[in-house]
């Protein structure tokens, strides 16, 4: 192969530097270097720095053209070079190269060592991110799986207590679960469980819906509220606040479990699908949280083990489905009354004159027959509230 580079160079300096190129791929490949070497190489033989993003497997490597790597690095420029790793996917491997004119021919490196080439010539970009694409979809494919990000077979594998450790450790890799970083499992209302890994963006749900999938939806790794254990849950939903005074709802009722260790996923599911209980539709007549996070409950859980949901409910949840039965404004009024500071609050909150939410605490104090004025009356309507959800079927 040297020859024949030699060769070629002789008569045309870009055909030379593309076979150099290509066999120096070729011995990266048959000694299985890993994601980190094949960038760095491209980096080094183009002269510039070279980026591979793939977020379906959570794949981010970047190396300067010394041979150093640095993830950090400016944003994108659609006019750097680039090559899928495959087509139609969305990994992408990059040179961070505003133009690529002619340049000085590289010489070619040696003994398996990479050197700096200098300037490459457009073509000889093409031939290495060509090469290095090829030679990562390889190690990709092998080392993280061809699975579907959203594949519920192993979604199921991971949640499942009572599977062998080994086979949840395999379902993690193959979704591209990092082992280390913490996850929590989401429970959907009549949808197939998700799990998401990594730290919740400002907003919530909403705005980790805007980023890379991961199993099913995957959160973008920043905090929220400065809380360093808060791992996200995916999938549309409103931003938080909204999602807890009922106003822009989501689009789906979810129960979100605590940031746990990957293996300790089983334990996130059980308390996310406890959490689910907990929600609300978010309408007039079934007003609450359509999103509600299981390390948030605190010891108000512990009423999920008291109602079981389709039986008997207590009587002051009895007491509330009647009067709401002949009272359309009951449950949103009562339900303002009892998630806001004040009442001055939770008439701003359901739009109605202070004097107007009066009136109607006396009429619904009539119908219950508890006081609804007293620090003592709010919990008890509280209570009641969460109740008559855990009753539901």
């Amino acid at each position: 192969m040297k020859e024949l580079a030699g060769r070629l160079t002789a008569l045309d300096p870009d055909a030379g530097a593309a076979v150099r190129v290509i066999a120096y791929f070729d011995r990266l490949a048959e000694s299985r270097a890993g994601v980190e070497a094949l960038v760095r190489g491209a980096a080094v033989l183009a002269g510039c720095p070279a980026r591979l993003v793939d977020p379906e497997r959570r794949v981010h490597v970047r190396v300067e053209a010394d041979g150093t790597r640095r993830d950090a690095g400016p944003p994108p420029d659609p006019a750097w070079p680039s090559a899928p790793l495959s087509p139609g996917g969305a990994g992408v491997l990059r040179l961070e190269r505003a133009g690529a004119g002619p340049g000085a021919v590289p010489a070619a490196p040696t003994g398996g060592e990479t050197g700096p080439l200098g300037a490459a010539p457009s073509v000889v970009d093409a031939v290495i991110l060509e090469r290095a694409a090829a030679a990562l979809r390889a190690v990709l494919d092998r080392t993280r799986g061809r699975a579907p990000a959203d594949d519920p077979a192993l979604v199921e594998t991971l949640l499942d207590a009572t599977a062998p450790e080994q086979a949840r450790v395999h379902a993690a890799r193959r979704l591209g679960l990092d082992p280390a970083a913490p996850a929590r499992a989401v429970a959907p209302l009549n949808e197939q469980p998700r799990v998401i890994s990594g730290l919740l963006p400002p907003g919530g749900l909403a705005r980790a819906e805007a980023a890379p999938r991961l199993v099913h939806r995957s959160a973008a790794d920043t905090g929220q509220r400065g809380d360093p254990a808060r791992s996200g849950a995916a999938d549309p939903a409103a931003e938080r606040a909204g999602s807890r005074s009922g106003t822009g709802p989501p689009a789906e009722r979810l129960g979100v479990g605590p940031a746990v260790p990957v293996l300790d996923l089983p334990r996130s599911w059980a308390e996310a699908r406890t959490a689910l209980r907990f929600t609300a539709e978010g309408t007039p007549q079934d007003p609450g949280p359509r999103v509600v996070y299981a390390d948030e409950l605190g010891g108000i859980a512990l009423l999920a083990d008291l109602v079981a949901p389709g039986s008997e409910p207590p009587a002051d949840v009895r007491a509330l489905e009647t009067a709401a039965a002949t009272t359309p404004w009951l449950p949103a009024t009562l339900h303002a009354v009892a998630s806001t500071a004040s009442l001055r609050a939770a008439a701003a909150g359901i739009n109605v004159h202070h004097s107007t939410l009066q009136d109607r605490l006396a009429h619904a104090e009539h119908l219950l027959g508890w006081s609804l004025r007293t620090p003592q009356g709010r919990l008890r309507l509280h209570l009641a509230l969460t109740m008559r959800r855990l009753a539901r079927p």
